[in-house]
This record gives C-alpha cells, sequence and structure tokens, in this order.
C-alpha cells in the first residue's frame, strides 16, 4: 500500500528537512574544526538560531577565521554537489525525497551567501566577525558572498527550478 502526501504537506516537510539538514552541516562543519581545534565548549539554541560556542581565546585570528568560514564553505559544497546529481536526483520517483533536494539545494545555495552579503549586520555579525580575520576588508567579503548569491540565484532559477518542476508535473 502506497502512502499519499498532500503536495502542500510534501512542501512543508521538506522545507523543514532543509532547515535541519542546514543546521546539520553548517554547524557540523563548525563543530568539527572547534573539536579538532580542542576549542569547543557547547551548542547553543537561540530561538531560531544555533550556535556553537568556542573557547576563542586559544585560537589564533587565522583558526577564527577559518572556524568561522568552514560552515559557509561546507553548505556551499553541499549544495554544488546536489546541483551536480540533479538530474538523478529528479529520477527518483519518491516525490518527498525530490522534495527535500530542491529544498535543500535553495536553502544550501543561498542561506549563507546572502546572509555573508546582506543580512549579518541586523543579527550581531556571526560568522563575518571571524572571516574577517583573514585581513579582507568587510566590503570585499560582502562583495564575494553577494557575486556567489547571484550567481547561485541564476543558477537555481535557470537549471534547478526548471529541472524539478518538469519532474514533478510529469
Amino acid at each position: 500500500m502506497k502512502a499519499n502526501i498532500s503536495k502542500n504537506s510534501r512542501k512543508w516537510l521538506a522545507l523543514i528537512c532543509a532547515i535541519f539538514l542546514y543546521y546539520i552541516f553548517h554547524e557540523g562543519s563548525h563543530i568539527i574544526v572547534a573539536l579538532i581545534y580542542g576549542v569547543f565548549e557547547r551548542v547553543e539554541i537561540l530561538g531560531l538560531g544555533v550556535q556553537v560556542v568556542i573557547k576563542t581565546e586559544l585560537l589564533t585570528n587565522f583558526e577564527t577565521a577559518v572556524f568561522c568560514v568552514v560552515g559557509s564553505i561546507s553548505t556551499l559544497l553541499i549544495a554544488y554537489l546536489l546541483v551536480l546529481f540533479s538530474k538523478r536526483i529528479v529520477e527518483s520517483k519518491n516525490k518527498v525525497f525530490k522534495a527535500i533536494c530542491y529544498y535543500t539545494t535553495l536553502a544550501f545555495m543561498l542561506l549563507d551567501p546572502l546572509y555573508l552579503a546582506l543580512f549579518y549586520k541586523f543579527v550581531g555579525g556571526g560568522d563575518m566577525n571571524g572571516i574577517l580575520l583573514f585581513g579582507l576588508p568587510e566590503i570585499v567579503v560582502q562583495f564575494i558572498y553577494g557575486s556567489i548569491a547571484v550567481i547561485n540565484i541564476v543558477l537555481f532559477l535557470k537549471k534547478i527550478y526548471p529541472l524539478y518542476k518538469k519532474s514533478f508535473y510529469a
């Protein structure tokens, strides 16, 4: 017996899964680096966000920058893997799986680039504060992530959205 899930329920389930996957991979990358450096303290849940707390006083500026940038790098790499395998993913008959991959691709492609280009200023800086310890001017980091965001939006609209749309309505 095959269970059917409504289109709306599938979308919400997929979106929630994408958010959880984002936190697992983004914050998980921070945790791995913190454990490697031996500075991990705890994970804090802050409203809708998650923060990995570390002993920053034990890190050099470069190590702090690595700790801060690794989350965005990991989510972007996974996003590009999902893009790379998107043609195979859409061949799946499981619409829930496809929806999760669709929303995860979207979240991983856009959340960090948009946050680090624009939105970090409204929530205290977070990863941007550490990334700046690489010595790049803030405007340069914003430009890099803004450029990635624009490229990813175009890639998503030109490649991913049409591919998945065709798959769901085929």
